[in-house]
């Protein structure tokens, strides 16, 4: 099993509030029923792809983050 650090394995989730504007949260939802994800998976996609991209974190060997693939 990969780990993302000391004893947290690629799966283990932690729960975290988040204070949103209306605004953009009425936007992630729109993007979300359009993507077919829940809020909080087009959240997490949203920051995944934002880490990868500034290379803070690795891009996975593969499409393992529930990608769609078009």
């Amino acid at each position: 099993m990969r780990t993302t650090g000391p004893g947290r394995g690629v799966n283990d989730k932690k729960a975290y509030p988040l204070r949103i504007s209306v605004e953009v949260l009425d936007a992630v939802q729109r993007w979300a029923d359009d993507e077919l994800r829940s809020v909080n998976a087009q959240i997490e996609y949203l920051l995944r792809d934002a880490l990868r991209k500034s290379g803070r974190i690795k891009a996975p060997s593969d499409d393992t983050d529930g990608a769609k693939k078009k």
